[in-house]
Protein backbone atom coordinates (compact mmCIF):
# COMPACT_ATOMS: atom_id res chain seq x y z
CA UNK A 1 0.00 0.00 0.00
CA UNK A 2 1.59 3.25 -1.24
CA UNK A 3 1.08 6.19 0.96
CA UNK A 4 -1.08 9.21 0.06
CA UNK A 5 -0.68 11.91 -1.98
CA UNK A 6 0.32 15.16 -0.05
CA UNK A 7 -2.55 17.66 0.28
CA UNK A 8 -2.47 20.89 -1.80
CA UNK A 9 -4.34 23.31 -4.12
CA UNK A 10 -5.75 22.07 -7.24
CA UNK A 11 -3.96 22.00 -10.82
CA UNK A 12 -5.37 23.66 -14.03
CA UNK A 13 -7.07 21.15 -16.15
CA UNK A 14 -3.94 22.10 -18.63
CA UNK A 15 -1.08 21.71 -16.06
CA UNK A 16 0.02 25.61 -16.89
CA UNK A 17 2.33 26.57 -14.27
CA UNK A 18 1.60 30.34 -11.94
CA UNK A 19 2.63 33.44 -14.14
CA UNK A 20 5.32 33.93 -11.79
CA UNK A 21 7.32 31.13 -12.28
CA UNK A 22 8.32 32.65 -15.72
CA UNK A 23 8.49 35.83 -14.45
CA UNK A 24 5.61 36.75 -16.79
CA UNK A 25 2.97 37.61 -14.19
CA UNK A 26 2.54 38.72 -10.75
CA UNK A 27 5.02 38.41 -8.13
CA UNK A 28 5.64 35.01 -6.46
CA UNK A 29 3.77 34.53 -3.08
CA UNK A 30 6.65 35.71 -0.95
CA UNK A 31 7.47 38.95 -3.66
CA UNK A 32 10.29 36.98 -5.46
CA UNK A 33 10.73 38.35 -8.93
CA UNK A 34 13.55 38.46 -11.32
CA UNK A 35 14.76 36.72 -14.19
CA UNK A 36 15.39 33.15 -14.38
CA UNK A 37 18.56 31.65 -12.53
CA UNK A 38 20.74 28.66 -15.34
CA UNK A 39 19.96 25.23 -13.37
CA UNK A 40 19.66 21.86 -14.62
CA UNK A 41 17.09 20.14 -15.92
CA UNK A 42 16.41 16.39 -14.95
CA UNK A 43 13.47 13.60 -16.25
CA UNK A 44 12.09 11.17 -13.30
CA UNK A 45 10.29 8.90 -15.76
CA UNK A 46 8.08 6.26 -12.87
CA UNK A 47 7.26 2.80 -14.15
CA UNK A 48 4.80 1.54 -11.60
CA UNK A 49 5.43 -2.29 -12.66
CA UNK A 50 6.79 -4.91 -10.54
CA UNK A 51 6.36 -9.07 -10.45
CA UNK A 52 5.94 -9.02 -6.52
CA UNK A 53 5.15 -6.68 -4.42
CA UNK A 54 7.75 -6.69 -1.28
CA UNK A 55 6.59 -6.68 2.45
CA UNK A 56 8.11 -3.42 2.98
CA UNK A 57 7.65 -1.71 0.18
CA UNK A 58 5.58 1.35 -0.07
CA UNK A 59 5.95 2.66 -3.15
CA UNK A 60 3.26 3.63 -5.78
CA UNK A 61 3.66 -0.08 -7.93
CA UNK A 62 1.83 -2.54 -8.71
CA UNK A 63 1.68 -5.89 -9.95
CA UNK A 64 -0.81 -7.31 -12.77
CA UNK A 65 -2.75 -8.97 -10.17
CA UNK A 66 -3.43 -5.68 -8.14
CA UNK A 67 -3.60 -3.83 -11.89
CA UNK A 68 -6.59 -5.28 -13.63
CA UNK A 69 -7.99 -4.31 -16.96
CA UNK A 70 -7.27 -1.26 -18.03
CA UNK A 71 -3.41 -0.56 -17.15
CA UNK A 72 -2.05 -2.42 -19.47
CA UNK A 73 1.97 -2.55 -19.32
CA UNK A 74 2.27 -3.11 -22.94
CA UNK A 75 0.79 0.40 -23.76
CA UNK A 76 2.57 2.11 -20.81
CA UNK A 77 5.02 3.62 -22.70
CA UNK A 78 3.03 5.29 -25.14
CA UNK A 79 0.85 6.62 -22.29
CA UNK A 80 4.21 7.98 -20.24
CA UNK A 81 5.42 9.55 -24.32
CA UNK A 82 1.67 11.60 -23.91
CA UNK A 83 2.51 13.41 -20.51
CA UNK A 84 6.31 14.02 -22.01
CA UNK A 85 4.69 16.09 -24.75
CA UNK A 86 2.31 17.86 -22.22
CA UNK A 87 4.89 18.99 -20.19
CA UNK A 88 6.59 20.15 -23.18
CA UNK A 89 3.76 22.62 -23.61
CA UNK A 90 3.47 23.62 -20.30
CA UNK A 91 7.00 24.38 -20.10
CA UNK A 92 6.79 26.52 -23.12
CA UNK A 93 3.37 28.03 -22.58
CA UNK A 94 5.27 29.29 -19.66
CA UNK A 95 8.03 30.86 -21.26
CA UNK A 96 10.50 29.05 -19.58
CA UNK A 97 14.06 28.87 -21.48
CA UNK A 98 14.36 25.63 -23.29
CA UNK A 99 17.27 23.63 -21.80
CA UNK A 100 19.11 20.17 -22.90
CA UNK A 101 18.12 17.70 -20.28
CA UNK A 102 21.29 16.95 -18.14
CA UNK A 103 20.16 13.91 -16.55
CA UNK A 104 17.13 10.98 -16.97
CA UNK A 105 16.15 8.63 -14.31
CA UNK A 106 14.21 5.57 -15.23
CA UNK A 107 12.75 4.43 -11.67
CA UNK A 108 10.11 1.90 -10.39
CA UNK A 109 9.25 -0.12 -9.47
CA UNK A 110 10.99 -2.02 -11.83
CA UNK A 111 11.41 -0.48 -15.12
CA UNK A 112 13.15 -3.18 -16.59
CA UNK A 113 9.93 -5.39 -16.33
CA UNK A 114 9.06 -3.52 -19.83
CA UNK A 115 10.62 -4.54 -22.96
CA UNK A 116 14.34 -2.81 -23.21
CA UNK A 117 12.47 -1.49 -26.53
CA UNK A 118 9.92 0.76 -24.56
CA UNK A 119 12.64 2.15 -22.28
CA UNK A 120 14.60 3.43 -25.59
CA UNK A 121 11.49 4.70 -27.13
CA UNK A 122 11.48 6.40 -23.17
CA UNK A 123 14.38 7.53 -23.59
CA UNK A 124 13.77 8.60 -27.32
CA UNK A 125 10.45 11.03 -26.26
CA UNK A 126 13.21 12.45 -24.06
CA UNK A 127 15.56 13.03 -26.43
CA UNK A 128 13.28 14.70 -29.20
CA UNK A 129 11.43 17.03 -26.64
CA UNK A 130 14.07 18.85 -25.49
CA UNK A 131 17.46 17.11 -26.32
CA UNK A 132 19.85 15.79 -24.44
CA UNK A 133 23.25 17.33 -22.37
CA UNK A 134 26.19 16.47 -24.16
CA UNK A 135 27.09 14.62 -21.35
CA UNK A 136 23.80 13.77 -19.60
CA UNK A 137 23.64 10.93 -17.53
CA UNK A 138 21.04 8.21 -18.08
CA UNK A 139 19.88 5.27 -15.78
CA UNK A 140 17.74 2.80 -15.24
CA UNK A 141 16.68 0.88 -12.31
CA UNK A 142 17.02 -2.75 -12.76
CA UNK A 143 16.23 -6.37 -10.39
CA UNK A 144 19.18 -8.59 -10.50
CA UNK A 145 16.49 -10.90 -12.23
CA UNK A 146 15.25 -8.97 -14.92
CA UNK A 147 18.23 -8.07 -17.10
CA UNK A 148 19.94 -9.90 -19.82
CA UNK A 149 23.58 -9.47 -21.59
CA UNK A 150 21.52 -8.57 -24.59
CA UNK A 151 19.02 -6.46 -22.65
CA UNK A 152 21.40 -4.05 -21.18
CA UNK A 153 23.73 -3.77 -24.45
CA UNK A 154 20.58 -2.74 -26.00
CA UNK A 155 19.71 0.22 -23.20
CA UNK A 156 23.51 1.55 -23.50
CA UNK A 157 23.65 1.48 -27.39
CA UNK A 158 20.79 3.66 -27.05
CA UNK A 159 22.25 5.80 -24.65
CA UNK A 160 22.06 4.68 -21.23
CA UNK A 161 25.21 5.25 -19.49
CA UNK A 162 24.20 3.76 -15.93
CA UNK A 163 22.21 0.88 -14.27
CA UNK A 164 21.41 0.39 -10.65
CA UNK A 165 20.61 -2.59 -9.36
CA UNK A 166 18.13 -3.55 -6.32
CA UNK A 167 20.89 -5.90 -4.65
CA UNK A 168 19.39 -5.18 -0.61
CA UNK A 169 21.57 -8.11 0.62
CA UNK A 170 23.61 -10.89 -0.34
CA UNK A 171 22.36 -13.22 2.69
CA UNK A 172 19.26 -15.75 1.46
CA UNK A 173 17.45 -15.55 4.70
CA UNK A 174 17.44 -11.68 4.73
CA UNK A 175 16.07 -11.17 1.23
CA UNK A 176 13.52 -14.01 2.17
CA UNK A 177 12.60 -11.25 5.19
CA UNK A 178 12.92 -8.35 2.26
CA UNK A 179 10.17 -11.15 0.28
CA UNK A 180 12.71 -10.07 -2.57
CA UNK A 181 12.69 -12.97 -5.42
CA UNK A 182 15.92 -12.84 -6.93
CA UNK A 183 19.59 -15.20 -6.56
CA UNK A 184 22.24 -13.24 -4.53
CA UNK A 185 24.72 -15.86 -7.25
CA UNK A 186 23.16 -13.38 -9.94
CA UNK A 187 24.29 -10.22 -8.97
CA UNK A 188 28.01 -10.16 -9.85
CA UNK A 189 26.83 -11.96 -13.21
CA UNK A 190 24.79 -8.76 -13.77
CA UNK A 191 27.19 -6.53 -12.77
CA UNK A 192 29.85 -8.06 -15.61
CA UNK A 193 27.01 -7.61 -18.02
CA UNK A 194 26.31 -4.05 -17.98
CA UNK A 195 29.92 -3.46 -17.49
CA UNK A 196 30.63 -5.22 -20.53
CA UNK A 197 27.96 -3.39 -22.36
CA UNK A 198 29.48 -0.08 -21.19
CA UNK A 199 27.52 0.60 -18.26
CA UNK A 200 28.52 2.48 -14.75
CA UNK A 201 27.18 0.51 -12.04
CA UNK A 202 25.71 1.07 -8.45
CA UNK A 203 24.33 -1.19 -5.85
CA UNK A 204 21.60 -0.64 -3.74
CA UNK A 205 21.70 -2.14 -0.18
CA UNK A 206 19.36 -2.05 2.91
CA UNK A 207 20.27 -2.58 6.24
CA UNK A 208 18.51 -3.53 9.52
CA UNK A 209 16.14 -5.95 8.02
CA UNK A 210 14.76 -7.70 11.06
CA UNK A 211 16.70 -10.78 11.56
CA UNK A 212 19.93 -9.70 10.36
CA UNK A 213 23.34 -9.82 12.08
CA UNK A 214 26.44 -8.01 11.87
CA UNK A 215 27.97 -10.47 10.02
CA UNK A 216 24.97 -10.85 7.59
CA UNK A 217 25.84 -7.44 6.91
CA UNK A 218 29.41 -7.76 6.80
CA UNK A 219 29.08 -10.17 3.92
CA UNK A 220 26.60 -8.31 2.08
CA UNK A 221 28.75 -5.43 1.97
CA UNK A 222 31.63 -7.42 1.24
CA UNK A 223 29.85 -9.21 -1.26
CA UNK A 224 29.20 -5.42 -3.34
CA UNK A 225 32.45 -4.73 -3.17
CA UNK A 226 33.68 -8.04 -4.49
CA UNK A 227 32.25 -6.80 -8.01
CA UNK A 228 34.26 -3.92 -8.15
CA UNK A 229 31.32 -1.81 -8.72
CA UNK A 230 32.22 2.16 -8.19
CA UNK A 231 28.95 3.36 -6.42
CA UNK A 232 26.80 2.12 -3.54
CA UNK A 233 23.60 3.50 -1.90
CA UNK A 234 23.35 1.66 1.59
CA UNK A 235 19.64 2.41 3.36
CA UNK A 236 18.35 1.76 6.94
CA UNK A 237 15.23 0.11 6.37
CA UNK A 238 12.19 1.96 7.30
CA UNK A 239 8.84 -0.23 8.22
CA UNK A 240 6.21 2.28 6.72
CA UNK A 241 2.51 2.45 7.78
CA UNK A 242 0.57 0.25 5.83
CA UNK A 243 3.08 -2.49 4.48
CA UNK A 244 2.86 -6.02 5.14
CA UNK A 245 6.25 -5.98 7.42
CA UNK A 246 4.18 -3.07 9.12
CA UNK A 247 1.44 -5.49 10.02
CA UNK A 248 4.20 -8.34 10.53
CA UNK A 249 6.17 -6.19 13.16
CA UNK A 250 2.52 -4.89 14.79
CA UNK A 251 1.62 -8.70 15.26
CA UNK A 252 5.39 -9.84 16.91
CA UNK A 253 6.46 -11.83 13.86
CA UNK A 254 9.12 -9.62 13.46
CA UNK A 255 11.08 -7.64 15.68
CA UNK A 256 13.00 -4.36 14.62
CA UNK A 257 16.65 -3.90 15.27
CA UNK A 258 17.77 -1.50 18.08
CA UNK A 259 18.69 2.30 16.71
CA UNK A 260 22.82 1.10 18.12
CA UNK A 261 22.56 -1.48 15.65
CA UNK A 262 21.35 0.43 13.20
CA UNK A 263 24.49 2.76 13.59
CA UNK A 264 26.85 0.09 13.95
CA UNK A 265 25.82 -1.23 10.70
CA UNK A 266 26.02 1.87 9.29
CA UNK A 267 29.76 2.78 10.82
CA UNK A 268 30.91 -0.48 9.11
CA UNK A 269 29.23 0.28 5.76
CA UNK A 270 31.21 3.80 6.15
CA UNK A 271 34.51 1.95 7.31
CA UNK A 272 34.32 -0.93 4.49
CA UNK A 273 33.09 1.79 1.37
CA UNK A 274 36.12 4.18 2.54
CA UNK A 275 38.90 1.29 3.06
CA UNK A 276 37.35 0.26 -0.75
CA UNK A 277 38.33 3.31 -1.78
CA UNK A 278 34.61 5.08 -2.17
CA UNK A 279 34.30 8.20 -0.67
CA UNK A 280 30.50 9.11 0.71
CA UNK A 281 28.69 12.36 -0.76
CA UNK A 282 25.28 12.05 0.53
CA UNK A 283 24.58 10.16 4.14
CA UNK A 284 23.22 7.11 2.26
CA UNK A 285 25.68 7.44 -0.79
CA UNK A 286 29.16 6.18 -1.79
CA UNK A 287 31.33 6.46 -5.31
CA UNK A 288 34.73 6.28 -6.07
CA UNK A 289 35.43 9.53 -7.93
CA UNK A 290 33.24 12.68 -8.45
CA UNK A 291 32.27 11.20 -12.22
CA UNK A 292 30.69 7.77 -10.08
CA UNK A 293 28.47 9.86 -8.49
CA UNK A 294 24.68 9.89 -9.48
CA UNK A 295 23.72 13.59 -10.71
CA UNK A 296 20.45 13.02 -11.30
CA UNK A 297 19.99 12.38 -7.27
CA UNK A 298 22.49 15.36 -6.30
CA UNK A 299 20.30 17.31 -8.57
CA UNK A 300 17.50 16.77 -6.46
CA UNK A 301 19.49 17.67 -3.45
CA UNK A 302 21.35 20.69 -4.70
CA UNK A 303 17.61 22.01 -6.10
CA UNK A 304 17.36 21.88 -9.43
CA UNK A 305 14.13 21.94 -11.88
CA UNK A 306 12.50 18.06 -13.19
CA UNK A 307 9.13 16.75 -14.48
CA UNK A 308 8.45 13.61 -13.22
CA UNK A 309 6.87 11.65 -15.81
CA UNK A 310 4.18 8.73 -14.73
CA UNK A 311 1.76 7.66 -12.28
CA UNK A 312 2.52 9.51 -8.69
CA UNK A 313 5.72 11.01 -9.82
CA UNK A 314 6.33 14.77 -8.04
CA UNK A 315 7.73 17.42 -10.21
CA UNK A 316 9.40 20.81 -9.01
CA UNK A 317 10.13 24.10 -10.94
CA UNK A 318 11.56 27.23 -9.29
CA UNK A 319 10.69 30.81 -9.84
CA UNK A 320 12.91 33.32 -11.39
CA UNK A 321 15.83 34.00 -8.90
CA UNK A 322 16.03 31.05 -6.74
CA UNK A 323 19.97 30.06 -6.57
CA UNK A 324 21.24 28.09 -9.28
CA UNK A 325 23.73 25.73 -8.24
CA UNK A 326 27.37 26.09 -9.25
CA UNK A 327 28.72 23.35 -11.40
CA UNK A 328 30.61 22.10 -8.17
CA UNK A 329 27.35 22.26 -5.71
CA UNK A 330 28.27 24.81 -3.62
CA UNK A 331 27.32 28.38 -4.43
CA UNK A 332 29.59 30.43 -5.90
CA UNK A 333 31.56 33.25 -4.04
CA UNK A 334 29.66 36.56 -3.90
CA UNK A 335 30.44 40.15 -4.88
CA UNK A 336 27.65 41.23 -2.16
CA UNK A 337 30.47 40.80 0.19
CA UNK A 338 31.19 37.88 3.16
CA UNK A 339 28.61 35.76 3.89
CA UNK A 340 26.53 36.49 1.09
CA UNK A 341 25.59 34.39 -1.49
CA UNK A 342 24.29 34.76 -4.57
CA UNK A 343 23.61 33.64 -8.19
CA UNK A 344 24.59 35.53 -11.15
CA UNK A 345 21.07 37.58 -11.12
CA UNK A 346 21.95 38.56 -7.65
CA UNK A 347 19.55 36.94 -6.07
CA UNK A 348 20.71 35.73 -2.51
CA UNK A 349 20.95 32.56 -1.23
CA UNK A 350 17.67 33.19 0.97
CA UNK A 351 15.38 32.68 -2.29
CA UNK A 352 17.05 28.91 -3.20
CA UNK A 353 13.84 26.71 -3.74
CA UNK A 354 11.14 29.30 -4.19
CA UNK A 355 8.99 27.31 -6.84
CA UNK A 356 6.23 25.17 -7.56
CA UNK A 357 6.22 21.14 -7.14
CA UNK A 358 3.09 19.28 -8.19
CA UNK A 359 2.18 15.57 -7.59
CA UNK A 360 -0.15 13.17 -10.55
CA UNK A 361 -2.50 10.74 -9.47
CA UNK A 362 -1.39 7.72 -8.13
CA UNK A 363 -3.30 4.67 -10.03
CA UNK A 364 -2.40 3.98 -13.93
CA UNK A 365 -5.98 3.40 -15.03
CA UNK A 366 -6.85 7.40 -13.72
CA UNK A 367 -3.29 8.31 -15.24
CA UNK A 368 -3.96 7.29 -18.50
CA UNK A 369 -7.17 8.00 -18.66
CA UNK A 370 -6.64 12.23 -18.26
CA UNK A 371 -3.98 11.49 -20.64
CA UNK A 372 -5.88 10.15 -23.20
CA UNK A 373 -8.67 12.92 -22.25
CA UNK A 374 -6.06 15.04 -23.25
CA UNK A 375 -5.91 16.68 -19.64
CA UNK A 376 -3.01 16.98 -17.09
CA UNK A 377 -2.69 14.17 -14.59
CA UNK A 378 -1.73 16.46 -11.91
CA UNK A 379 -3.62 16.09 -8.76
CA UNK A 380 -2.41 18.77 -6.80
CA UNK A 381 0.52 21.25 -6.07
CA UNK A 382 2.13 23.01 -3.56
CA UNK A 383 3.52 27.39 -3.82
CA UNK A 384 6.89 27.05 -2.30
CA UNK A 385 7.62 29.97 0.03
CA UNK A 386 10.98 31.33 0.53
CA UNK A 387 11.17 30.30 4.57
CA UNK A 388 9.37 27.01 3.00
CA UNK A 389 12.52 26.86 0.24
CA UNK A 390 15.10 27.56 2.84
CA UNK A 391 13.59 25.05 4.79
CA UNK A 392 14.18 22.57 2.01
CA UNK A 393 17.18 23.83 0.81
CA UNK A 394 18.68 23.34 4.78
CA UNK A 395 17.45 19.74 5.40
CA UNK A 396 18.80 18.35 1.71
CA UNK A 397 22.03 20.39 1.65
CA UNK A 398 22.98 19.48 5.14
CA UNK A 399 23.26 15.51 3.84
CA UNK A 400 25.96 16.44 0.79
CA UNK A 401 29.42 16.11 1.87
CA UNK A 402 30.21 19.29 0.62
CA UNK A 403 27.79 20.51 3.63
CA UNK A 404 25.51 23.94 3.86
CA UNK A 405 26.40 27.27 2.92
CA UNK A 406 25.67 28.70 6.46
CA UNK A 407 24.09 31.91 4.85
CA UNK A 408 21.42 29.95 3.51
CA UNK A 409 20.09 29.28 7.88
CA UNK A 410 17.93 32.14 9.67
CA UNK A 411 19.99 33.98 12.33
CA UNK A 412 18.52 31.00 14.89
CA UNK A 413 19.93 28.34 13.01
CA UNK A 414 23.46 29.88 12.38
CA UNK A 415 23.42 30.33 16.03
CA UNK A 416 23.08 26.77 16.47
CA UNK A 417 25.88 25.48 15.03
CA UNK A 418 28.20 26.43 17.50
CA UNK A 419 26.29 23.65 19.95
CA UNK A 420 26.21 21.49 17.17
CA UNK A 421 29.98 21.69 16.68
CA UNK A 422 30.48 21.12 20.26
CA UNK A 423 28.32 17.87 20.07
CA UNK A 424 31.13 16.53 17.30
CA UNK A 425 28.14 16.66 15.39
CA UNK A 426 29.07 19.45 12.68
CA UNK A 427 32.82 19.79 11.50
CA UNK A 428 34.33 22.41 13.44
CA UNK A 429 36.83 24.23 10.56
CA UNK A 430 34.30 24.00 8.10
CA UNK A 431 32.00 25.74 10.46
CA UNK A 432 34.48 28.86 10.65
CA UNK A 433 34.69 28.82 6.98
CA UNK A 434 30.99 28.97 6.27
CA UNK A 435 29.55 25.47 6.06
CA UNK A 436 27.94 23.05 8.06
CA UNK A 437 29.66 19.89 7.16
CA UNK A 438 28.09 16.59 9.14
CA UNK A 439 30.86 14.92 11.01
CA UNK A 440 30.30 10.74 11.00
CA UNK A 441 28.47 10.97 14.60
CA UNK A 442 26.47 14.01 12.50
CA UNK A 443 25.54 11.46 9.67
CA UNK A 444 24.34 9.04 12.20
CA UNK A 445 22.30 12.01 14.21
CA UNK A 446 21.58 13.52 10.62
CA UNK A 447 17.54 14.31 11.66
CA UNK A 448 18.64 15.60 14.88
CA UNK A 449 21.43 18.48 13.03
CA UNK A 450 18.59 19.23 10.52
CA UNK A 451 15.86 20.12 14.06
CA UNK A 452 18.36 21.88 15.21
CA UNK A 453 19.49 23.90 12.28
CA UNK A 454 16.11 24.95 10.98
CA UNK A 455 13.89 25.26 14.52
CA UNK A 456 13.03 29.22 14.53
Amino acid sequence: MSPALPEGEPVPPDGSLPAWVAGSGPSSPDGTSGPTARRGFGVYLHVPFCSVRCGYCDFNTYTASELGGGASRASYATTALREVDLAVRVLRDAGLPERPVSTVFVGGGTPTLLPAGDLVRLLGGVRDAWGLAPDAEVTTEANPDSVTPASLTELADAGFTRVSFGMQSAVPHVLATLERTHDPRRVPDVVRWARDAGLQVSLDLIYGTPGESLDDWRASLEAALATGVDHVSAYALVVEPGTRMAAQVRRGELALPSEDDQATKYELADELLTAAGLTWYEVSNWARTDDDRCRHNLAYWRGDDWWGIGPGAHSYVAAPGALAPSAGGAPAASPAGPGVVTDDTGASAGDAGVGVRWWNVKHPRRYAALLEAGTSPAAGRELLTRDQGRLEQAMLGVRLHEGLDLAVLSPAGRRAVAGLVANGLLDGRAAVAGRAVLTLRGRLLADTVVREITDE
